[in-house]
């Protein structure tokens, strides 16, 4: 069943961009997310870098899921 209000692992509510970045670096096609920590920890990297790959995608225009 598809959850698009809380990460699949904490529990956390999720906004736009967790959903977002999540399609973006794991599966377009998602019904489940994880949040930007649970992402971070995930990937093995930072949130800040998670947060700055939103900020470049938003600011680049060229993603429709940062719109």
């Amino acid at each position: 069943m598809s959850n698009y209000k809380t990460c699949m692992d904490c529990g956390a509510a999720l906004l736009a961009d967790d959903i977002a970045i999540f399609r973006k670096l794991v599966n377009r096609n998602a019904e489940e997310f994880l949040c930007i920590d649970c992402l971070s920890k995930r990937l093995g990297c930072t949130r800040e870098k998670i947060e700055n790959l939103i900020k470049y995608y938003r600011e680049s225009g060229n993603c429709t899921l940062f719109v």
